[in-house]
């Protein structure tokens, strides 16, 4: 008889391998998640729509392929859930993050992320909550509600990815999708306690239309929460590689497996622990350094580095917000040729930031985007010098631990950090400004506080060097693993 609980925490690399080897039927989990998704959703709100007949039918089939000897992909028969934000699948409602006017809009066009993991056998059993165009660093929304952290459920899981970190952390499935165009892998990684990792821009394709190049600025990516490293390389495995519609995607797919069995030992990593002046709280100071000493215990060099970026973090979060405005201006515009006004007739539960951001993305000019690009290189060769004598650096991922939950579908971060203040939307966050320069990040759990929550280890590697992340982490995971501090897991 299948053990319920360990399965709920099972990595999905182990439950590939035991349906593949019929220690394990693709049916019996499947109805052990649905089990576990109806218990805990609802203390949760990790899930905003669900698909269960269809994922029924696709564990039916999954288990026939396995009876018949049929070729399997590298996640048959995984359970898996995709975000409600840009990415569809057919039948599918498509809120874009709770939009209350897309209540009842149902998508009709697939996604790369959709694609490719179905083709590697998983199968997603539904869509995870994000905000409003996932314009914050928190899930919540008007529609939906806000999604609670499973290690205090008083508070935000983060986001914009919230709904899919709570949902690995809670053990309703082992991985989920998450996407980031400023932290939003990252930081619920973070706030619940599970391993996100954000790609080199161009690993997986992110295919955005009407404005194919839109994707740039800053960059979007397509990545992998989980509850393991080894899960986040079989997910990238499967992802990886360039698309004809994606202009920026490159190479061919890429085993990372082989990443996990690297060392760093002799490796020189660099250590800030503010990432150029952000304020962090001293508790989440304190087990970020502790946890980047820990890559000392595997044989590599850990140097602390003072950055300057030549901008204070308010500035800087400045910088970025002009840039997520173009973005916000022209998917409001596109939504507005199918139909849909957010900022007239269907402006009811979006936020007021997120209608100035519109606004601001509309009174740019072409010198403030040129002027803005010169800033963003300055980011980024600040970010090439320090990695140049480096193979990684380290930062907190952000400044501070989960806040509460708002009750108006306004949860927000801190307006306040070591007596600093900062934007509530997102700058309490050290993650925005790789997604203006492109280079591979992630977020490991490097601790809990003493209220038992969960404080994020960024590491961010050399453009294009994901491996480098993946060998990184594992290296810590193996010296300091995490597994067993998921409150569910230790309850049961």
């Amino acid at each position: 008889m299948i053990n319920h609980h360990n399965i709920h925490f099972m990595s999905a690399t182990e439950m590939a391998r035991r349906i593949r080897t019929r220690e394990l039927s693709p049916v019996e989990l499947m109805e052990s998640v649905i089990s576990r998704i109806e218990d805990r959703n609802p203390k949760i709100n990790a899930f905003v729509f669900t698909a269960y007949e269809e994922a029924r039918e696709r564990a039916h089939a999954a288990e026939q392929a396995v009876l018949a000897g049929e070729n399997l992909g590298r996640l048959h028969g995984v359970p898996t859930a995709m975000k409600d934000l840009f990415d569809f699948k057919p039948g599918w409602i498509s809120t874009l993050g709770g939009v209350p006017a897309l209540a009842g809009n149902v998508a009709t066009s697939s996604c790369t992320w959709v694609e490719r993991m179905e083709d590697a056998g998983a199968i997603i059993v539904g869509k995870t909550n994000s905000p409003v165009l996932g314009f914050r660093g928190l899930s919540d929304n008007p529609l939906f509600g806000p999604t609670c952290n499973p290690f205090d459920t008083t508070r935000n899981s983060g986001g914009s990815s919230g709904g899919s970190a709570a949902a690995v952390a809670d053990g309703m499935v082992p991985f989920a999708e998450g996407t980031d165009a400023g932290g939003s892998i990252r930081i619920p990684s973070s706030w619940c306690g599970v391993y996100g990792f954000k790609p080199s821009a161009g690993r997986v394709p992110a295919i955005m239309r009407p404005n194919a190049f839109g994707g740039t600025n800053p960059f979007v990516h397509e990545g992998m929460i989980t509850r393991s490293v080894g899960d986040a390389a079989l997910g990238l495995s499967v992802l990886s590689g360039a698309h004809p519609l994606d202009p920026f995607s490159f190479g061919a797919p890429v085993d990372f497996f082989g990443d996990l069995q690297g060392d760093v030992r002799n490796w020189r990593i660099a250590y800030s622990p503010d990432f150029g002046g952000y304020p962090v709280d001293p508790k989440v100071a304190q087990i970020v350094e502790r946890a980047a000493h820990v890559f000392e215990q595997a044989g590599a060099t850990v140097e602390k580095v003072d950055i300057d970026f030549g901008l204070g973090h308010t500035k800087l979060t400045d910088l970025f917000y002009r840039q997520i405005a173009i973005q916000n201006s022209e998917t409001i515009a596109h939504l507005r040729t199918q139909g849909i006004d957010l900022l007239g007739e269907h402006s009811e539960g979006i936020p007021d930031e997120l209608k100035e951001s519109a606004a601001q993305g509309n009174r740019l000019k072409p010198s403030d985007v040129s002027r803005d690009q010169v800033l963003r290189s300055q980011v980024f060769d600040t970010l090439q010098t320090v990695l140049s004598s480096h193979q990684i650096l380290l930062t907190p991922t952000v400044g501070a631990t989960a806040t509460v939950n708002a009750t108006d579908g306004e949860s927000k971060g801190p307006a306040v950090i070591n007596g600093q203040s900062v934007d509530r939307l997102l700058g309490w966050c050290l993650t925005y400004l790789i997604n203006m320069t492109g280079h591979p990040a992630a977020s490991i759990p490097a601790g809990l506080t003493d209220q038992g929550l969960p404080v994020g280890l960024q590491i961010i590697g050399r453009r294009h060097q994901d491996g480098d992340v993946l060998t990184a982490s594992a290296a810590f995971e193996d010296l300091q693993p995490w597994q067993h501090t998921y409150p569910s897991n230790t309850r049961g």
